[in-house]
């Protein structure tokens, strides 16, 4: 009876407090914010508190202007979880998260904070940004922070608010708009940074691209005319290896002016207070016109939005669908007036198209330090390259953008640049007549050319004659395009790099061959990877390489530097990477203690990053197939680098799986249902990183250890210990003195996540890089695969005869599956 007594009693007060609204510079553990009360910034700008919107009975938490009469929420904390009772209180719990509690104390929202603080305090600064530190750090900057409200935007882009990525941990802020007015919680529009080779501001609607700002150009996106020069603003976009995002400054600090993200015609609103007038005036919209909305001319059309009809065709080309094209249908697009002379004798030219919002850069590829002519240069010698630009427009122009494939979402802006377009050079654009004395040269010219022809012929058919062996028959991707060609290099430079592949040169040996380590000419260090001639696998994968590797561009895969073909010599060129293999540091007892655990969990984000390009961001989803730790490799600043595409299996951009009667990969690092039945899909390398992840954690080998007698390889022994509920007895006794425990123990959850016997219950890359980043709650692993009793694989031994297995990490390419 007491107790309900005392329920009653808090309940009185919270009720009766609500009814005063009174005014506080933080929040505390012991002095939490109850409904009816506010949070003020220090200068009095923004102010933190409850809200309904509208004629909703829901309650909410956010942040609003707070001298501005016609209220503007820009942040609101429990968007999709709202309040159902004015009995609500935020505050500080013993963890140090902020807590929104409601009804009977229950939870509504939570900040999951895991950082451990010793004296937490929520303050909201003048900037809008609702930050948790430490009461003893005065400092505003962000690494002082333990959560800020500025990670995880609303529908509303404050100044200095950052939209787009931080790389390292995987954190993406991008806004989300309202449902409707009186409903914050999340519409059906997002918009953020599109990552790839040359990031894009896009608006989704329903995860499908509405709309697109084209690529920054060094002073502003070519599609958006707010983003040039004016007096109100200014943008930053920073693109490094840590961060791409972009945000604004205000120019004159007394003006307000936000953007918010809509669920209405106008999606992406920037709106500035009228201080005489007491209104938001509109200062800029997207889509600004009908032209915005994302690919409305089809390839090769641009839009232009004061003709009619607004669809035209790129000079050189025509609509693909005539009848469809004046019937205002212009979907289909355009295609080449004249084909493509692409080839020895290259009459292809480039027409420029001034002003022009600059394609999608999916299908795209960048060199900052280019210039113009060499971009050109670079654009002809492949024959799927279809346009080229200036990277950077800033100081007279500098940089390369090669677009491969059909250009598409293409319109005439003010905000627009240079666009060379490739077409056939047409023969009415050089209109001349024949002198007569000409006549003799042109007869000589003929005997000349009808040489060349002879030549070319006999060279052409010799080639076609190798291409049918199987060493170099020309791939294409799915817009049957053809691919770009490595830089190809002389043996004998390749001889005299590793002083003719000295046995002090070879840095190791895998299944299709040996590694040496080789210095070109001007100093550069290179390793080379030189097929063994008695590998009867070896063709196959060494095109399968070359082709992927002319493909894949990302910090944490191999570079390619070039291939070498001469004879039955097959050889490719990559960056050396002095620090070698990470399982030469792991599996080794002395070795590994350099590798401390804040080292060893960059390791993991960056490879997850990397694996993360392949399933999704590359131009082709690719499957890697032999993920392991001695095909993860570190450079000189201990970054890992994914390498050995050989077994890689390129799929079509919607496609996640596949079927092989070869089965091909690493014992030990094979998912079950690849192992036996030859299934292979993106869920395959999510298994295999779960297996590395669990060695670099315990400094272990799957395959080569047994447990305490219990004939348990490395995913049992995790397992078990899991299941006794003492997972930190798996990290490796090296790490002990560099990490924190409560760090360690969710990366083990994560990798026995990626380690479930059913692919559909791994997690795919993408949640992969939210785990390892966020400290959000995870969910709980079920058993493993190859935990079942008695299960093996051909190739795999029985526990009882494990001794006999092999304990090397071989790649494996010639089993076929039972």
């Amino acid at each position: 009876m007491a107790i309900f007594s005392a329920m009653f009693v808090i309940s009185n007060l919270l009720v009766f407090f609500s009814k005063f609204s009174y005014a506080t510079d933080t929040i505390t553990q012991s002095r939490p914010l109850l409904d009816g009360s506010t949070l003020v910034s220090k200068e009095g700008t923004f102010e933190l508190g409850f809200f309904t919107p509208g004629s909703s009975s829901n309650r909410y938490v956010g942040i609003w202007f707070k001298n501005i009469q016609v209220r503007k929420i820009v942040w609101v904390a429990n968007r999709d979880n709202p309040a159902k009772d004015i009995s609500n209180m935020f505050s500080l719990n013993k963890e140090g998260n902020l807590v929104l509690l409601g009804q009977n104390q229950s939870i509504v929202w939570l900040t999951n904070v895991t950082r451990a603080v010793s004296s937490p305090v929520v303050q909201l600064l003048d900037s809008g940004n609702l930050v948790i530190r430490d009461e003893r750090d005065n400092g505003n900057s962000e690494e002082n922070f333990v959560w800020q409200s500025f990670d995880y935007p609303c529908d509303t882009l404050l100044q200095g608010m950052k939209l787009g990525w931080n790389l390292k941990t995987g954190l993406n802020r991008y806004l989300t708009a309202w449902k409707n007015s009186e409903d914050p919680s999340s519409g059906d529009f997002t918009s953020g940074l599109k990552l790839g080779t040359n990031p894009e501001l896009v608006i989704w609607k329903d995860k499908v691209e509405y709309y697109r700002s084209g690529p920054w150009n060094g002073i502003f996106s070519s599609g958006v005319f707010g983003f040039s020069p004016n007096p109100l603003f200014e943008y930053k976009y920073v693109e490094n290896e840590d961060e791409v995002y972009v945000r604004y400054t205000l120019k004159n600090s007394s003006v307000i002016s936000i953007i918010v993200l809509n669920q209405t015609l106008y999606l992406r609103q920037r709106i500035t207070w009228i201080p005489h007038t007491r209104t938001w005036s509109v200062y800029q919209s997207l889509p600004q016109d009908s032209c915005d909305v994302y690919n409305v001319c089809g390839a090769y059309g641009r839009c232009v939005i004061n003709a009619s009809p607004v669809c035209q065709c790129l000079e050189g080309f025509k609509p693909k669908s005539p009848q469809d094209w004046n019937q205002m249908d212009w979907t289909k697009g355009c295609v080449h007036s004249e084909p493509w002379k692409c080839g020895v004798d290259n009459k292809d030219g480039f027409r420029r198209i001034e002003g022009m919002k600059m394609p999608d850069t999916t299908h795209s590829w960048i060199n900052r330090s280019m210039t113009l002519e060499d971009c050109k240069a670079k654009c002809l010698q492949n024959c799927s390259c279809t346009a080229y630009a200036n990277l950077d427009t800033s100081g007279g122009g500098s940089g390369c953008s090669i677009w491969f494939g059909n250009l598409v979402d293409l319109r005439v802006s003010e905000s627009g640049q240079d666009l060379y377009v490739r077409m056939a050079t047409s023969d009415t654009d050089a209109k001349h007549k024949l002198s007569k004395e000409l006549v003799l040269v042109i007869a000589i010219t003929v005997s000349v050319v009808l040489l060349i022809v002879l030549v070319f012929s006999y060279i052409y058919i010799t080639k076609t004659k190798y291409e049918e062996n199987g060493i170099w028959a020309e791939e294409k991707d799915d817009g049957g395009q053809e691919n770009l060609e490595l830089p190809f290099f002389d043996l004998s430079t390749i001889i005299n790099a590793t002083n003719n592949f000295s046995t002090e040169n070879k840095l190791g040996e895998g299944g299709f061959g040996p590694v040496y380590k080789g210095t070109m000419v001007d100093g550069q260090e290179i390793a080379v990877k030189r097929l063994s001639r008695s590998s009867g696998q070896g063709s196959k994968e060494f095109k399968n390489e070359v082709i992927l590797c002319t493909k894949l561009q990302h910090r944490n895969l191999v570079k390619v530097l070039g291939c070498c073909i001469e004879g039955e010599e097959k050889m490719l060129l990559y960056e050396y990477m002095p620090n070698r293999s990470l399982d030469s540091f792991i599996f080794d007892s002395v070795r590994s203690k350099l590798l401390d655990w804040p080292m060893r969990y960059n390791v993991l984000c960056a490879i997850a990053r990397g694996l993360l390009y392949l399933h999704q961001d590359s131009r082709l989803r690719i499957i890697h197939r032999d993920l392991k730790a001695s095909n993860i490799l570190l450079d000189s600043s201990m970054n890992p680098k994914i390498s050995d595409f050989g077994l890689a299996k390129m799929c079509g951009g919607d496609q996640v799986e596949g079927n092989t009667n070869r089965i091909v990969g690493t014992y030990g690092y094979m998912a079950p249902e690849y192992a036996i039945d030859g299934l292979f899909s993106i869920k395959s390398d999510v298994f295999s990183f779960g297996v590395l992840l669990l060695e670099i954690i315990s400094g272990k080998k799957n395959r080569t250890v047994t447990y305490e007698e219990r004939c348990d390889n490395l995913i049992g022994h995790a397992w078990r210990l899991w299941n006794e509920d003492i997972p930190e007895q798996l990290i490796d006794s090296s790490l002990l003195d560099s990490c924190n425990v409560s760090e360690v123990v969710p990366c083990i959850q994560v990798g026995l996540l990626c380690l479930q016997h059913h692919p559909e219950d791994r997690p795919n890359m993408t949640s992969l890089v939210v785990m390892l980043s966020s400290e959000n709650v995870l969910p709980q692993p079920k058993i493993p695969g190859f935990l079942i009793k008695n299960m093996s694989i051909e190739g795999e031994q029985s526990c009882g005869r494990q001794e006999s297995c092999s304990v090397n990490e071989v790649t494996v390419s010639l089993l076929n599956a039972r």
